[in-house]
């Protein structure tokens, strides 16, 4: 594709089918367990659903298209796609680095699952990775990390995996292919939650990986053969459906996000934010290099649990709510979760809602201060 293309135009383009006339213009959804067989020995591209589907390949070949990948494998979820790749690439031995940051499941994965398996499991902050990286032979990167938005310099960490001939995997799923490619930063692997600015619609769960390196799909499909995580047909086709507009619908989450951080930053009730666009943010640096846009979370602090409650209910526009992507803006308040973080901490995922209404909106709902 060419790479001069806007965001819109790559996930329209993404979701389009063959120029047939008199055929459909959109994809359409392949709902089926079991398919015909041929009466000799043949084994058919689709013969049983929860090996193949042409609602998943329709979907992986658009997610390949937007990760800059070769190809992609679907799931039920973004964990499913990232135990399945952690079981593919470790065994007994294998030393394994894990965001301390990051999503709260994949540390419990680690810990409660892969550890008692053999696997060394390492946590390590997103300022630690690269450090870490060099006892490895695979590695987790989430950048940026979720709930915090720390990065990770993806190049130079995909330059020491690659000295020590160690497996990166990156998890994309807050920035997005529209917003970063790890596999252009020299990342083996891309896994990322779909359920999140990618659908969009907060309607339904799936997730998927994607690559370059065939082996490392024949493993990791194998996982997916045996151990049956796969995505439903008509979730597959709702994602292919939602793609589309997801161009559009990440930049003004884009541009919410950026405008919240700027409001925030200097109202008296907050106590400290956390956005890459921010020019004065830690990781904007290292983000400006990597990243083509900044995403659609903030996090910033407020005084207790408490304050953040009372933002929720004087808000006319913000919902509560854990997931991130949506149209709607919500809040999350993570401490509720067991993330390390201070009670009154709060990750806002903003919405597509116009960007004037939305900071009206917090503004008038915040705290005095």
């Amino acid at each position: 594709m060419d790479g001069t293309y806007g965001d819109s135009t790559r996930s329209v383009k993404a979701v389009g089918v063959d120029a047939v006339p008199g055929q459909p213009v959109a994809p359409m959804p392949v709902p089926a367990s079991t398919y015909h067989l041929s009466p000799d020995a043949t084994e058919p591209l689709d013969s049983y659903g929860r090996s193949s589907n042409p609602s998943w390949r329709q979907l992986e070949s658009a997610l390949a298209e937007l990760e800059g990948a070769s190809w992609a494998l679907t799931y039920g979820s973004g964990m499913a796609a990232i135990t399945s790749t952690l079981r593919a690439l470790t065994r007994p031995g294998t030393t394994l680095v894990v965001p301390a940051d990051g999503y709260y499941q994949v540390r419990r994965y680690g810990a409660e699952y892969l550890a008692q398996q053999g696997v060394s499991v390492i946590e390590a902050h997103s300022h630690e990775m690269c450090d870490a990286a060099e006892k490895a032979d695979v590695v987790l990167a989430e950048t940026p990390a979720n709930p915090g938005l720390d990065v990770v310099d993806l190049h130079r960490l995909a330059m020491i995996c690659r000295a020590r001939k160690a497996t990166l995997v990156v998890d994309n799923t807050t920035a997005t292919p529209m917003g970063q490619q790890p596999l252009s930063l020299g990342a083996d692997l891309v896994v990322a939650s779909a359920t999140k600015s990618l659908s969009g619609h907060s309607d339904l769960i799936a997730g998927y990986v994607a690559g370059c390196q065939p082996e490392l799909a024949e493993r990791i499909e194998r996982d997916r053969l045996l151990a049956g995580p796969i995505l439903g047909a008509f979730e597959a086709w709702l994602v292919l459906r939602s793609l589309g507009s997801a161009g559009l619908r990440f930049e003004r989450q884009c541009q919410n996000a950026l405008a919240l951080a700027v409001m925030l930053r200097g109202h008296p009730a907050v106590r400290s934010v956390r956005y890459p666009g921010l020019p004065e943010d830690p990781a904007h640096a290292v983000a400006a290099e990597q990243m083509k846009h900044f995403g659609g979370l903030v996090s910033f602090e407020l005084a207790d649990a408490a304050a953040v409650n009372a933002l929720v209910e004087r808000s006319e526009l913000l919902i509560a709510s854990t997931s991130f992507g949506g149209i709607h803006t919500s809040v999350d308040r993570r401490a509720r979760w067991g993330d390390p973080v201070p009670e009154g901490f709060v990750r806002i995922s903003a919405g597509i809602e116009d960007t004037d209404d939305l900071l009206a909106d917090v503004e008038r709902a915040l705290p005095a201060g």
